[in-house]
């Protein structure tokens, strides 16, 4: 057995082969969706590797396809605010059919009103009539009741508009100064950048759950062969029990613990195989395909061991740096520390240019050829001086500076949870790596124990009984080993993403 310095820091190791996972999860789509159409129709099952698995999981794990889903998201609200730099162009078309004119009464004689557009005095040629139905040049209208145009200046009115009112123009308007536009373009890219890294946090999370998933079915697997050899073996003595009692060599008392070693086997190596079942539902709800699919793993957990032999005295390689935790917070600092250059910015004045141009026409019927329609444009600028808001700006500031204070804290929290993590994880490793040595040691001597004990038996020196006992010590020195290499993966891949170090974007 290998010597090894057991420190605080075996995890250095498998950083430098970390730093090529982009290259070792690239994910080939091609190869991905040959396996699962093999593992769909195949009667026997296809048998992948944990890097086929990553892979497979890489391309069809719903987290990752969501997340994914949110950066092209955020790129579409990013390009959305961009929009508002460029001018913003509406057209517009309207109709108002009146119900009722409007009456306007005028501080003159309504006879000096008749004499002005006929030319001449009041009742002279051209002269409009006053009174009831009575028809003004353009459209004016006399209302039922108005008196005639003699009346007194002050004692009527008349009818203006027509019955139709049509409407149809183009605006447009484009910002010229405006700082807390320009400011809220950063944010908009920090928070496409924010969701990058919610999709890198998915991808390690999936790849750890993939990682966990795939070693607890070689850990099934193995826990099902070591109770299917425990079986065969109390078959075994059961015969050669059989064979001592029919020639008077072994008690009938012997012969009943054979037997009911047997029976108590039986139970262990169903309960094992449902395990297994399990174990590769579980491998296969992770990587979301089907879970009618014929897969099953590769591989023992002993061929993982060998990433247990690491002796590094490096502590600084053990870093924060890429954990996304972290690094989403930062970005979530950022975007606070914008948002309240922002709501300063809201007291700074604003300038815009805008553009109107319309057409009107109004009349009393719908002889659309006949209609005379009048334009009207206009341009010009538009300047906003905040001056003041009741406070509102001061305090949308002070609620910005709050929430950037509580990130503040939360990061300098989340950073001591996730260095005790590490201990944490470091210590379990220690511990595994200690007890995988020592169940190395426990299997070869109770593999030896149960050979010498099950040669005595079969001569009479030994009884049953103590090849029950050393079947047992066997038993539990070969899952001891299988359980220190789970609990050293585990941990281990826990820690590769508490560094973010197990899988690395393009």
């Amino acid at each position: 057995m290998k010597k090894l310095a057991v420190t605080t820091a075996v995890i250095a190791g498998f950083l430098a082969a970390s730093l090529s996972a982009s290259a070792q999860y690239r994910v080939d789509e091609s190869e991905v969706q040959a396996i699962l159409e093999a593992a769909d129709s195949a009667e026997t099952p296809v048998v992948i590797t944990l890097e086929q698995a990553l892979k497979i999981g890489l391309s069809e794990n719903v987290s990752v396809k969501v997340a994914d889903m949110e950066i092209e998201r955020t790129g579409f609200a990013k390009k959305g605010t961009y929009a508002s730099l460029f001018p913003q162009i509406d057209a517009s078309g309207s109709f108002q059919r009146t119900i009722k004119k409007q009456v306007m009464y005028m501080d003159f004689d309504m006879s000096a009103l008749g004499g002005a557009m006929g030319g001449g005095a009041a009742g002279g040629e051209g002269a409009p009539e006053g009174g009831e139905g009575t028809t003004l040049p353009d459209g004016v209208q006399m209302p039922e009741g108005t008196p005639d145009a003699g009346a007194s200046s002050n004692g009527g009115g008349f009818e203006v508009g027509r019955w139709n009112n049509f409407s149809a123009g183009l605006s447009a308007s484009m910002p010229l100064v405006n700082a807390q536009l320009w400011q809220s373009l950063k944010i908009s890219g920090l928070d496409v950048e924010l969701a990058v890294e919610k999709a890198r946090s998915s991808r390690l999370d999936m790849v750890t759950q993939v990682k966990n998933a795939f070693y607890s079915a070689l850990m099934a697997k193995e826990a099902f062969d070591v109770y299917k050899q425990v079986y065969e073996n109390a078959m075994q003595n059961l015969a050669e029990t059989q064979k001592k009692y029919d020639v008077q060599k072994a008690s009938e008392m012997e012969l009943i613990r054979a037997k009911t070693t047997v029976a108590n086997a039986i139970p262990n190596v169903y309960n094992a195989e449902s395990s297994v079942i399990l174990a590769l539902w579980q491998l296969k709800a992770v990587l979301g395909v089907d879970l009618d699919m014929n897969l099953d793993v590769a591989g023992k957990l002993s061929d993982h061991a060998e990433q247990m032999l690491y002796d590094i005295k490096e502590n600084e390689d053990v870093t924060l740096d890429r954990n996304t935790t972290m690094k989403q917070l930062a970005i979530q600092a950022e975007m606070l520390a914008e948002t309240i250059k922002v709501q300063k910015y809201a007291n700074i004045p604003s300038l815009a240019m805008m553009f109107n141009y319309s057409m009107n026409a109004m009349t009393n019927d719908f002889n659309f050829s006949e209609y005379r329609w009048t334009p009207y444009s206009v341009v010009g600028f538009s300047l906003s001086i905040p001056i003041f808001a009741g406070g509102k700006r001061y305090h949308q500031i002070r609620q910005a500076q709050n929430q950037y204070d509580q990130v503040q804290l939360q990061t300098l929290n989340t950073e001591r949870q996730l260095k005790i993590a590490i201990r944490s994880n470091l210590a379990t490793m220690e511990t595994s790596m200690k007890s995988y040595y020592a169940a190395q040691d426990a299997v070869a001597s109770a593999q030896k124990g149960y050979d010498i004990t099950e040669a005595s038996y079969k001569v009479g020196r030994s009884t049953l009984i103590e090849l029950n006992d050393a079947q047992l010590a066997l038993t539990q020195s070969r899952l001891a080993e299988s359980q220190a290499i789970l609990n050293f993966l585990t941990a281990k891949t826990q820690l590769e993403q508490t560094l973010g170090q197990d899988f690395i974007e393009e």
